[in-house]
C-alpha cells in the first residue's frame, strides 16, 4: 500500500480530527494528495501542516451547495480534480425519540445525507468524463441495526448504505466504484460525547469487549481506494468490533 493510491486526489470531509483525520494521514501515506476539508477550518490547517505538501485545509458545511462548491474549486486549484471522495463528515446527538424536535432531525438528515448528495454530486462530472473514480461513503453499524436514543442518527446512516447501493448500481459500468464503511462504535471525541451510560452498554454488547480505533477505519478506507479492491462495488465493509456480523 506504499503508493498504491499515487494517482489519487482525495477529498476527505471532517479530516480535521477523528476518523477523518485518521484517514487522510493514511491516503497520505498511501501516495495520495488530501484536501483537508473541515467547518473547523484551525484544526483542518492543523492537520494540513502536520501532513505537509500532499495536503491542504478548506473549510466546508458539507450541508451548505455552495460551500461544497467552494471545497470542490479548492481542490481543483491545489491539484487537479477529485478522484477520490471520501464523505467522511458527520455530528452525533443522543435523545430519546420523544424529546428530539424537527430540527434536531432535518440538521442530522443535512449533514449526512444531503451533505453525502452534495459533495458525491460535485465531484462526479469529471470522474465520469474520465470514466475512472472512488467514492467511499462513511456509514455506521446503527445504520444497520439501529441505535437506542440515536433514531435519526441510526436513519441518517441508512439511507447513506442505500444511497451507496443505488449510486453502486449507475456508476461503476462508467468506471466509477462506489463503496460504504460502517464503523462500529470507534474511540473518537464524537463518540465520547455520547453518554457514559450508552457507551458502557454498547462497549458489553461488542464481542471484542472494546471500541475501534480511528485508525481501524482509516485501513479499511485505504483498501477500498486501492486497486486491490478493484471489484468491491456497492458493498459495507464493517470495522465494528463484532457488533454486527453478515
Amino acid at each position: 500500500m506504499a503508493r498504491a493510491l499515487a494517482d489519487h486526489i482525495a477529498i476527505v470531509t471532517g479530516s480535521a480530527s477523528g476518523i477523518g483525520r485518521a484517514i487522510a494521514t493514511r491516503l497520505i501515506e498511501a501516495g495520495a494528495r488530501v484536501v483537508i476539508a473541515d467547518r473547523n477550518l484551525d484544526g483542518a490547517h492543523a492537520v494540513a501542516a502536520a501532513l505537509g505538501e500532499k495536503a491542504v485545509a478548506v473549510a466546508v458545511d458539507v450541508s451548505d451547495e455552495h460551500a461544497v462548491a467552494g471545497m470542490v474549486e479548492r481542490c481543483r486549484e491545489a491539484f487537479g480534480d477529485c478522484t477520490l471522495l471520501v464523505n467522511n463528515a458527520g455530528i452525533v446527538q443522543q435523545g430519546r425519540f420523544e424529546t428530539l424536535g424537527v430540527s434536531d432531525w432535518d440538521r442530522m438528515i443535512a449533514v449526512h445525507l444531503r451533505g453525502t448528495f452534495l459533495c458525491t454530486h460535485a465531484v462526479i462530472g469529471p470522474m465520469l468524463a474520465a470514466g475512472d473514480g472512488v467514492i467511499i461513503n462513511m456509514a455506521s453499524q446503527l445504520g444497520q441495526i439501529g441505535g437506542v436514543e440515536l433514531s435519526h442518527y441510526s436513519a441518517a446512516k441508512a439511507g447513506i448504505i442505500g444511497f451507496t447501493k443505488s449510486l453502486a448500481r449507475e456508476l461503476s459500468t462508467r468506471g466509477v466504484r462506489v463503496n460504504a464503511v460502517a464503523p462500529g462504535p470507534i474511540a473518537t471525541e464524537l463518540s465520547m460525547s455520547l453518554s457514559e451510560e450508552w457507551r458502557r452498554t454498547k462497549t458489553a454488547e461488542l464481542p471484542l469487549g472494546r471500541f475501534g480505533e480511528p485508525e481501524d477505519v482509516a485501513e479499511t478506507v485505504a483498501f477500498l481506494a486501492s486497486p486491490a479492491a478493484k471489484i468491491y462495488v456497492g458493498q459495507t465493509l464493517c470495522p465494528n468490533s463484532g457488533d454486527v456480523m453478515l
